[in-house]
């Protein structure tokens, strides 16, 4: 993945270490004919309502068969089902992820600078996800 999108920027050489963020609450990984393409993560602060998601890669050669939509609305269903607000911060660079959380209904709620341990640091935008669906006639 590094080497292709320049994904993930940090934790390149401790990948173990860089799939269990702190506060890792669940993963999930997308299976094409046996193989691991793709994964996500939630992970949570101690005592905080407000999970994120994270960790989300497709493998370029798994792309374009929605695998990153089933992971998505996979960590929504299990945030919904814990009571989770759920957000993620994507790198500015990231723009086909970027355009995918927009499609999926995402909000971007800010813009910050993602600082890294080595001192780099990027642009990058927060987002919150859509809420659950309205219940039919309510409103």
């Amino acid at each position: 993945m590094h080497e292709a999108d320049g994904y993930p920027v940090e934790g390149v050489g401790q990948p173990e270490a860089w799939l269990s963020p702190s506060g890792l609450m669940a993963a999930w990984v997308a299976e094409q004919s046996g193989l691991i393409v793709g994964h996500v993560a939630i992970s949570r602060p101690t005592g905080s309502q407000t999970g994120t998601l994270e960790r989300l890669f497709v493998l370029p050669a798994a792309r374009g068969r929605g695998a990153a939509e089933r992971l998505i609305r996979v960590a929504e269903g299990f945030a919904q089902a814990h009571r989770l607000a759920l957000v993620l911060e994507v790198l500015a660079k990231d723009t086909a992820a970027i355009r995918l959380y927009r499609r999926l209904g995402w909000t971007e709620t800010g813009r910050r600078t993602h600082h890294l341990d080595s001192g780099d640091s990027y642009p990058s935008l927060t987002f919150s996800a859509p809420g659950p669906p309205e219940p039919v006639g309510s409103a």
